[in-house]
């Protein structure tokens, strides 16, 4: 591992940034509707970076728009709002776990979109992950959380989808990928404006707090924090940050329990400790995370 002070102040700036902004995301709801908050956050991230691109003399139109555009509507729409949607009535701990089993649909769908078969020490991740995820779950307790863990569920199959969609447009012609994430980002944040135009979310409040959570959610922790990412991905290893970002969900956690005093039940624990175990174990042979666009939920 790269022990340069700059890598390190980076990567542990990045993961605190990413595992606390699940905080905020929760706080944006107080005065603003869930699609209509997404849509506002990843346009303001949206901007930052096209505006990186001229600045990083990387081209700035749109290189592939179908692509482009199929990216938009699974990475930031689906993704972004189904994440946002599901911590309307989710909890902020639960809600992170869940959608951070994406490394475990990136093998489903790869098995069936890309044809790679399930092999060797996936399938011991892949029977952990499921066995957590049932523990997560609880399905055999109806209560009124239990639409919002399946919205987060659906998220992380949305961001394992578009990361496997990520790697066919790379195999099939190398494309920037700020480039790629801008773009995919601005078309993204119109289809969430679309939805929540579409449902009659109630109008902003903006508030002091909420001008605060868009400018961190925003700017911060998907602009800046995906600058952060590819700056910290041409200086880590594979294996080392695909590893560290498995920070990202117990850092929520750990904010939630401070924040707003979750506390998961101990069938729950043994859920999430068997997924981030699953998850591990993913990192421990994980190629290449370059190939996967990260964007914050």
């Amino acid at each position: 591992m790269n022990r340069s002070p700059v890598v390190i102040f980076s990567l542990l700036f990045l993961l605190l940034c990413w595992g606390y902004s699940w905080v905020f995301l929760k706080m944006g709801l107080d005065d603003s509707g869930p699609f209509t908050f997404a849509a506002l956050r990843t346009l303001v991230a949206a901007i930052f970076l096209l505006c990186m691109l001229p600045l990083s003399k990387r081209p700035f139109l749109p290189l592939r728009l179908r692509e482009t555009l199929a990216l938009g509507l699974v990475q930031t729409a689906l993704f972004v709002g189904l994440s946002q949607w599901s911590l309307v009535s989710g909890g902020v701990g639960k809600t992170a776990i869940l959608v951070f089993t994406m490394p475990f649909w990136v093998l489903v769908f790869s098995a069936f979109i890309l044809q790679e078969r399930i092999v060797g020490k996936q399938w011991v991740a892949v029977i952990l992950a499921a066995i957590g995820l049932i523990l997560v779950l609880t399905p055999w307790h109806f209560m009124g959380s239990l639409q919002s863990q399946y919205l987060a569920l659906a998220a992380g199959m949305a961001w394992g989808l578009s990361t496997v969609m990520a790697k066919r447009i790379q195999h099939a012609a190398p494309i920037d990928v700020l480039n790629l994430t801008a773009w995919q980002m601005l078309f993204g944040s119109f289809l969430l404006g679309s939805v929540a135009l579409i449902v009659g979310e109630r109008p902003v409040a903006w508030t002091p707090q909420f001008i605060g959570v868009l400018s961190f959610t925003g700017l911060v922790a998907t602009g800046l924090g995906w600058l952060v990412w590819l700056f910290l991905l041409q200086h880590l290893s594979a294996n080392v940050a695909a590893m560290s970002i498995l920070a990202v969900p117990v850092i929520a956690i750990i904010a939630a329990a401070i924040h707003y005093g979750e506390r998961p039940a101990f069938v729950e624990m043994i859920g999430i400790a068997l997924i981030i175990g699953s998850l591990w174990i993913l990192a421990l042979i994980q190629r290449s995370p370059k190939e996967v666009i990260i964007e914050p939920p």
